[in-house]
């Protein structure tokens, strides 16, 4: 009675975990749409840059947040499937998707902490070559661009180490925001990512928490199950007629 409480038990909080497990991926799914359909983020992506270095990490992330919502889902399907039908062969393929995320997961809270300037470092880099070319005239589509990127993050210019200040910040900067905007762009991109990626690591270390006890859970049960069909097989015993 008391194995069988706990295999009990343990079926239920499989199943309470696939549901949150499914709802993880449901907010990977809108993390990543924000990240990649949200006005700050598409404007600096969408600048014509050749040598845009955000481009990369913008692709990156759509596509791996995609794959990893997608695998979640997955995995909390054959969870369930496997509780409810004690299947080993499911149950087994649930603790492989939750590894697999698991393992991505350590690789991208890795990166993150070794290379967390990185993406802070392209954009503000598309922004000073966006500015550069304007400071120049080299270009009135880039003026375009700077003057959209300013009304995107509410910001006008940036601060100069010489303390100048040009014509720029006049005809790129909207009239209506030039009382409350923060003249500094780098700065506010800056502040804006950290905030970004403050909610991503929120969810990282949450979804790391729920693969753990996702492997174990589902461990546990497929030893039960594998088990449990041995013990039922023994003790059988089939007559035959001479």
């Amino acid at each position: 009675m008391g194995r069988r409480h706990w295999v009990r038990t343990t079926k239920c909080q499989l199943l309470v975990t696939s549901l949150f497990v499914m709802l993880l991926g449901l907010a990977v799914t809108i993390m990543t749409v924000i990240t990649r359909y949200g006005a700050h983020f598409k404007i600096i992506s969408g600048v014509s840059y050749e040598a845009n270095p955000y481009r990369i990490f913008h692709n990156v992330a759509f596509y791996s947040g995609i794959c990893l919502s997608m695998i979640l889902v997955l995995a909390a399907l054959l969870s369930t499937a496997a509780t409810v039908r004690e299947s080993v062969c499911l149950m087994a393929m649930g603790f492989f998707c939750f590894a697999i995320v698991f393992c991505a997961l350590i690789q991208a809270a890795f990166w993150r902490y070794t290379n967390n300037s990185e993406v802070e470092d392209a954009m503000m880099d598309v922004y000073d070559s966006v500015y550069e070319e304007v400071r120049r005239n080299l270009s009135s589509f880039r003026r375009q661009e700077l003057a959209t990127i300013h009304e995107t993050f509410l910001c006008c210019g940036k601060q100069s180490p010489f303390g100048e200040t040009g014509g720029i910040e006049n005809e790129t900067c909207p009239s209506e925001h030039m009382g409350t905007a923060r003249e500094d762009c780098l700065q506010e991109i800056q502040d804006f990512l950290k905030k970004h990626m403050d909610f991503v690591s929120a969810l990282l270390i949450i979804t790391i928490c729920f693969m753990v006890y996702g492997m174990i859970l589902t461990s546990f049960l497929w030893f039960s199950i594998h088990f449990s069909n041995n013990l039922d097989r023994r003790g059988k015993y089939i007559f035959r007629e001479t």
